[in-house]
């Protein structure tokens, strides 16, 4: 069953800058930083991820207490169950010296596989908020349509026209089109091993699923700069959602090594890797993913509880050698801004590309 979306003004009227602050899981996506960037203008979102839903719910009575603009909350999809236990068996054997490395013991990686999902949806539907996405899948008609009736936006992220199809179909108001380019994990809708190194490009994918779905669109990926904004709206975007370029600022909640690792010398290329969580991300290279990367199984949320552990005792340790230090392609990027005055800088440089644009058209015209 489908339903009818609100179009693009539902979306566009929630900001008045064409700038989404992406929802980062694991704490960088906190209330300070969405309200900042809802203050000055853009759509700031919160990552329900890996929290409670009493932690979820914590935050959004902060973020309200920041701002009375609109802002997001992001969902985590619940996962199948593994189809390979042995594999994740083996891969917790592998990492045994790293826990004797940082005194660590690998966590339970059966501790849960729905990421309190249900949970968190009651409390979204009893307290509504502007806008919920969704990553690592699309939820059933019937949920996206009591979002809809509770006066939620909802966005379904996509990495392919097939999956913004099915959420355009299943009732989304909305597609995230992320390119592989993304930092942090892709929203594929199916983890399919066979599948890795197969991501689109950003502009391709939306030229893509622009041409299959009538959903306004929201661009991810590798997005770090103005005139890149203007890109992705001259393709079709309404939007441009940026979690790297967010993730250095002060009122990011990232751990500082990470912060500080977007822009290191030492850190000198992005790859996809499961070796943290055992599904495809993209993070700064390190030790940890040259090492393990390899060997790392399909097999999320269970590689991320194993490896739970061995990320924070790396962190207090000092080491970035062993975090999952996310980042998209566009990492060298990273400008230190406080959130609010980056946001007004993106809007001064999507002006500007806008406007070089219009010359260089009339340029052009007049030559002809």
């Amino acid at each position: 069953m489908a339903f009818e979306s609100r179009g693009a003004s539902a979306l566009t009227g929630l900001f008045r800058y064409p700038v989404v602050q992406a929802p980062m899981a694991g704490g960088t996506s906190c209330p300070s930083l969405a309200a900042a960037v809802s203050e000055a203008g853009g759509l700031g979102f919160l990552a329900a991820g890996y929290k409670t839903p009493a932690a979820m719910r914590e935050e959004i009575t902060r973020t309200r207490a920041l701002t009375d603009r609109p802002f997001g909350v992001n969902l985590f999809m619940p996962q199948p169950p593994v189809t390979d236990p042995a594999a994740v068996d083996a891969y917790g054997q592998r990492l045994a010296g790293e826990a004797a490395r940082y005194g660590a013991p690998l966590g339970d990686p059966d501790r849960s596989r729905d990421d309190a999902y249900e949970a968190k949806l009651a409390i979204l539907l009893e307290d509504p908020v502007p806008v919920v996405s969704f990553h690592f899948g699309c939820p059933a008609p019937e949920v996206l349509a009591a979002l809809a009736r509770a006066g939620t936006l909802t966005v379904v992220t996509a990495t392919s026209a097939a999956e913004a199809l099915a959420a355009q179909t299943a009732g989304a108001d909305a597609v995230c089109v992320q390119g592989v380019e993304a930092g942090g994990h892709q929203g594929t809708h199916h983890d399919d091993a066979g599948a890795d190194g197969t991501g689109v490009g950003l502009l391709t994918l939306l030229a893509e699923v622009r041409d299959a779905v009538t959903v306004p669109l929201i661009a991810a990926g590798g997005l770090m700069r103005g005139d890149q904004i203007a890109a992705v709206l001259a393709a079709g975007a309404s939007a441009a959602q940026l979690g790297t370029a967010f993730l250095v600022c002060p009122e990011s909640g990232a751990h500082d090594l990470h912060k500080r690792a977007m822009t290191d010398p030492l850190f000198l290329r992005t790859e996809l890797t499961r070796a943290f969580s055992g599904r495809p991300a993209r993070g700064l290279v390190n030790r940890f993913i040259r090492e393990h990367g390899p060997y790392a199984p399909a097999a999320y949320p269970q590689v991320h509880h194993l490896t739970s552990g061995l990320r924070k005792a790396a962190a207090q340790a000092g080491d970035p050698q062993a975090m999952a230090l996310w980042a998209g392609q566009g990492h060298r990027l990273a400008r230190e801004l406080p959130a609010g005055r980056l946001v007004e800088v993106l809007a001064a440089e999507l002006d500007a590309a806008r406007v070089s644009l219009t010359r260089g058209s009339e340029l052009r015209g007049s030559e002809t």
